[in-house]
């Protein structure tokens, strides 16, 4: 997966396209990101003590990583992530300005 925790990305699909984020989790196995204010659903709760309510709690659900575009730090267009390998160490890279995105 080439977009990792803090970065800015767009979210391109759904109810929140357009929204510009950052990652707070990221999933390789599922190939998911949970996003900090995005695709938001909210989460019925039962009370825990006698006497106390429930609750409606609001909660931010994982999104595929085809529906996010990554923001470049250094150009800020949205782009797709490649590779570079400088002194023996492979890091991401800009598609569309060529800087390095770490």
């Amino acid at each position: 997966m080439k977009i990792k925790k803090g970065d800015t990305i767009v979210m391109t699909k759904g109810k929140d396209r357009g929204k510009k984020a950052k990652i707070i989790q990221a999933r390789p196995k599922d190939s998911k990101v949970v996003i900090d204010g995005l695709n938001l659903v909210k989460k019925h709760t039962r009370s825990k003590k006698q006497g106390e309510k429930g609750q409606v709690i609001v909660i931010p659900r994982a999104v595929p990583v085809s529906n996010v575009k990554l923001v470049c730090p250094k150009c800020s267009q949205l782009t797709r992530v490649g590779y570079s390998i400088i002194e023996g160490r492979k890091s991401r890279a800009c598609k569309k300005c060529k800087s390095l995105i770490d």
